[in-house]
C-alpha cells in the first residue's frame, strides 16, 4: 500500500453523533469504528473517558508521514468539492472554506492523538473483510464513508462479508452513508439487506439527523440476535 495513492479525509466527533445518531448512552459502549482513518471522533471519545478503537489500513503509517499526505489531500479534496458542490447542502456548513477548517481542525485532533492511541491499542492497522478481534468484543461498530459510498470499487460479496465480520466482532454495526458516489443509493443496498437477513441478522434503515450529502438521510442497523 502507498500512502500517495490515499486520500486521507476525517471528520469530526460531532458528525459522527449525528451521523449515527449516537446517544450518550451509545458513547458510554466499547465502540469500533472502522475506516476511521484521520477523523477525530477516537481522540476526542477518549478525552471523554470513552472507550473507542479504531481500525483502518492507513494506521500502518506513521504520525510525520500522516500528517504530510493530509495536507496534500487537502489540495487535492478542495477543488473536487467546489466542481461538484451542488451535490451537497451548504444549510449548517456555510461554504467550502469553512467545510475545508472542520475537516482540517479534525485531522488536527486525530495527529495529535495518534502517537498516544497508538500506544494504548486505539488505532489499530487492519481492514475488511478480515478483523483481527474476537466474536462480540464490542458492543458497536461504525462504518463511515467507506461500504455503499464506494459502490464500484467494492463488490456486493465484498460487502456482505464485510457486514457479517463486523457482526462477529460486535453486538449492533452502524454503517453510514447509504449512497453511492454518484449520490445515487448504492445498488448493493437491496442485496446486502436481504442476505443479512437470510443470515438470520436484523437489518432495518434509520432516519438520521445529519445530511451534508444531499439524499444522505439514514444508517443501515445491523444487530445480532
Amino acid at each position: 500500500m502507498e500512502l500517495t495513492n490515499i486520500v486521507p479525509w476525517g471528520r469530526s466527533f460531532k458528525e459522527y453523533k449525528e451521523m449515527f445518531s449516537l446517544s450518550e448512552r451509545d458513547l458510554k459502549k466499547s465502540i469500533l469504528g472502522c475506516g476511521d482513518g484521520p477523523a477525530s471522533f477516537n481522540a476526542e471519545l477518549s478525552r471523554q473517558g470513552g472507550n473507542p478503537v479504531s481500525v483502518d489500513p492507513i494506521y500502518c503509517f506513521g504520525a510525520k508521514q500522516l500528517k504530510s499526505r493530509i495536507l496534500e489531500a487537502r489540495n487535492e479534496v478542495m477543488p473536487q468539492l467546489q466542481l461538484n458542490r451542488d451535490r451537497y447542502l451548504w444549510d449548517n456548513i456555510g461554504s467550502i472554506e469553512e467545510l475545508g477548517n472542520i475537516r482540517m481542525s479534525a485531522m488536527e485532533k486525530f495527529v495529535e492523538d495518534y502517537d498516544l492511541g497508538k500506544k494504548q491499542g486505539r488505532y489499530i492497522e487492519g481492514s475488511l473483510p478480515e478483523l483481527n478481534f474476537t466474536d462480540h468484543q464490542f458492543d458497536l461498530a461504525l462504518c463511515s464513508h467507506y461500504l455503499f459510498l464506494y459502490s464500484e470499487q467494492i463488490s456486493l460479496q465484498e460487502h456482505i462479508e464485510s457486514l457479517q465480520e463486523l457482526c462477529r466482532v460486535a453486538k449492533e454495526v452502524r454503517v453510514y452513508p447509504l449512497l453511492a458516489l454518484d449520490g445515487e443509493l448504492s445498488p448493493h443496498l437491496p442485496q446486502v439487506i436481504l442476505a443479512l437477513r437470510h443470515l438470520h441478522l436484523s437489518a432495518t434503515l434509520v432516519d438520521v439527523s445529519y445530511q451534508f450529502q444531499k439524499g444522505a438521510t439514514q444508517m443501515l442497523v445491523i444487530k445480532s440476535p
